[in-house]
């Protein structure tokens, strides 16, 4: 399945889920269209569990192939299933570069990450779905430091999480412990997720 390219706002409001982060397709909180604020729909659970699926694809921009076969992964790990999946979206290389402040969204961050600016380690990598392992450095090539995009991106970051470390002189971040849950999006139901792929 192609990846959406459709408009956002109209995306997130019928989700019911901010996808920029910012909220600001959320001032109009019900579903687009004309019927829109009179919309009394009972949901299955089936379309309750799709819903939670969609929510968290879209919030980390991945397809339909790529989001089901990160979760089998995560089924195989030891622990809770909905949270290793949880865990593995945030190990990617192009969130990894969005929560650092590299770029303003997730589909900025890929865009850096194939374009070639971002390096683990010293390396270069352009897979946007590169696990970063615990420890690893990821920073910005030399000829990438003086974009304007990323400037901007950095002074607009407004909140680093617990589980990244920043070193501003020498604009690179390390990925030093896996997140917690409390630290995620409170607005999915990851158990909703694993029910839908266990159906």
């Amino acid at each position: 399945m192609a990846r959406y390219t459709g408009p956002k706002f109209k995306l997130s409001r019928r989700l019911g889920i901010s996808l920029s982060g910012t909220g600001k397709e959320l001032k109009r909180p019900f579903p687009p269209g004309q019927h829109g604020p009179n919309q009394r729909r009972k949901m299955s659970n089936y379309g309750m569990q799709l819903a939670e699926k969609q929510k968290l694809r879209h919030m980390y921009g991945l397809g339909e192939k790529q989001f089901s076969t990160l979760f089998h992964r995560a089924q195989k790990m030891q622990g809770i299933a909905g949270e290793n999946f949880m865990f593995l979206l945030e190990s990617r290389l192009d969130n990894l570069v969005y929560r650092l402040g590299f770029a303003n969204s997730r589909a900025g961050a890929r865009q850096l990450v194939s374009h070639g600016h971002i390096t683990v380690n010293g390396k270069k990598v352009n897979v946007a779905s590169y696990m970063v392992n615990i420890g690893d450095v990821i920073g910005l090539r030399e000829r990438s430091r003086g974009l304007s995009s990323i400037k901007e991106a950095l002074e607009n970051r407004s909140h680093l999480p617990g589980y990244l470390e920043y070193n501003d002189a020498a604009m690179e971040g390390k990925y030093i412990r896996l997140p917690e849950r409390a630290e995620l999006s409170q607005d999915i139901d990851e158990k909703q997720i694993v029910e839908f792929y266990n159906r």
